[in-house]
């Protein structure tokens, strides 16, 4: 069994980062907390810059920004896959 040490070395901090400058609450969502629009709250820098770091184990996850109860890509992101839904998600790929 693995130790806390050895589970939380494996975690890699990644940062994500949306300008809306109008949003009045962001919230970070996807496959890493499944797709919960109240799970990870985004912080507002004060100049519109919406920011929210997590710490995550290598693989792929899906994601995208839920803005004021609209869903939105990442804009800063090229990486896509199409959802069940007609749209398309980011994805972030975590390397060991």
């Amino acid at each position: 069994m693995a130790s806390k040490k050895d589970t939380q070395e494996r975690r890699h901090k990644i940062n994500f980062v949306l300008e809306a400058p109008d949003a009045k609450k962001v919230f970070l969502a996807g496959s890493f907390n499944d797709w919960s629009v109240k799970t990870h709250p985004m912080k507002n820098d004060g100049k519109g810059v919406w920011t929210r770091s997590l710490l995550l184990f290598p693989g792929s996850y899906e994601y995208k920004f839920f803005v004021d109860g609209q869903w939105r890509e990442d804009p800063g992101n090229e990486r896509c896959c199409a959802n069940c839904f007609g749209s398309l998600n980011n994805v972030v790929q975590v390397n060991r």
